[in-house]
């Protein structure tokens, strides 16, 4: 390249519970901004894979290994990109809910912008309840939530209403990033019982 700079990889993840529609949002973000994508899921030891199928919830004990591999994947991706000289951009689907694991990601991916895919209990059970061929049960989702923590005010976000066809949450999210379009602290999101809480807000 001119000059001799490096392309440097930019990493979006897309967050939420189960249900949220991540792999379907990161995806198609991937699809429409030019950009190649990686769905967490894959990255599961067969073990988590086995628990959550049987309706156990995963602990940060089963998690860490599971974002090392992620973390890992991601790296090697990027450097393939920057080699390259290709589209720099890593659509990233995984549910990243507790705020220590997406300090661990974003040590492991940088520059990172989260794109938190915000949604009521109800919409995302309804959701789960209709959701065929997936390991992860309809039971398990009042855990997720539990273990949401909001995003804080430091952390780089963008937060998308899941309360809409999935086209037009892909879309919103796209404008959004491209725009550059960050979210404030006083962003709203929801917590377990479907409140609103202020972002970083203690929980």
């Amino acid at each position: 390249m001119a000059g001799g700079s490096a392309i440097k990889a930019e990493f979006v993840i897309v967050m939420g519970v189960s249900g949220s529609g991540k792999t379907a949002v990161a995806k198609g973000l991937a699809s429409i901004m030019n950009g190649v994508w990686l769905d967490a899921d894959d990255y599961h030891p067969p073990q988590n894979v086995e628990n959550m199928r049987n309706g156990i919830p995963l602990n940060d004990e089963m998690r860490w290994p599971w974002l090392a591999s992620l973390g890992t994947a991601a790296k090697e991706v990027a450097h393939g990109i920057e080699s390259n000289h290709v589209s720099p951009k890593i659509f990233i689907a995984c549910s990243a809910l507790k705020r220590r694991y997406r300090d661990f990601l974003r040590d492991h991916m940088t520059p990172v912008t989260f794109v938190f895919l915000d949604g009521s209990r109800e919409v995302i059970r309804s959701r789960l309840d209709r959701r065929v061929g997936h390991f992860m049960p309809p039971g398990l989702l009042d855990s997720q939530l539990a273990d949401l923590e909001p995003l804080g005010p430091d952390e780089t976000s963008v937060t998308v209403s899941i309360d809409a066809p999935i086209e037009a949450v892909v879309s919103t999210a796209a404008a959004r990033l491209a725009a550059g379009e960050i979210d404030s602290p006083s962003i709203k999101t929801h917590n377990t019982a479907g409140k609103p809480v202020t972002q970083g807000e203690d929980r």
